[in-house]
């Protein structure tokens, strides 16, 4: 019920900000509103009985807390990697020695995979090529070996599952 909740209050924060009717005075204004409100139960009912993905993982809001500090802490681990590949580009003595590691993955869920991979490929210097569920390991595509070195050391991979699994 709390996944419902949170859904139908997302949908219709998204449709108010875009809509723009936040004033009621006219029937106009009253009948688009009821219409809006009508769409996003619709959809948040779609999506829980007949889609099946206002679930654990379609609508995580187990994690809304601790989102603002993975988000803060990818943030910076963003800028890093940006600096990074700024000083590989414009300085020639810096190596560029690009590369694919495969590394191991312990994620539990579905969820934390694709978080995982998906934080590896938003810090520049590095790309997810493929996820092998049945090995549990990545291919991931490294600018130099230094950051291929980083991934096996498992930083991020700790936080992810700190963030996701709370270990």
């Amino acid at each position: 019920m709390l996944r419902s909740f949170s859904l139908f209050a997302t949908l219709l924060a998204f449709w108010l900000l875009l809509s723009g009717k936040y004033h009621l005075e006219h029937a106009a204004d009253r009948f688009l509103t009821a219409c809006g409100i009508a769409s996003c139960a619709g959809v948040t009912w779609l999506a829980r009985s007949r889609m099946k993905i206002a679930d654990d993982e379609g609508h995580p809001v187990q994690h809304l807390l601790g989102a603002p500090s993975y988000a803060l802490w990818l943030s910076w681990e963003i800028v890093k990697s940006n600096w990074d590949v700024f000083k590989r580009i414009w300085n020639p003595a810096l190596p560029i020695d690009p590369r694919f590691v495969t590394i191991s993955y312990t994620t539990k869920t579905d969820f934390g995979t694709a978080l995982y991979a998906n934080s590896i490929t938003l810090t520049p210097g590095t790309v997810t090529v493929l996820i092998d569920p049945e090995k549990r390991e990545m291919i991931i595509h490294c600018l130099t070996q230094g950051v291929g070195d980083d991934l096996h050391a498992g930083g991020m991979q700790a936080r992810v599952r700190k963030f996701v699994e709370g270990v």
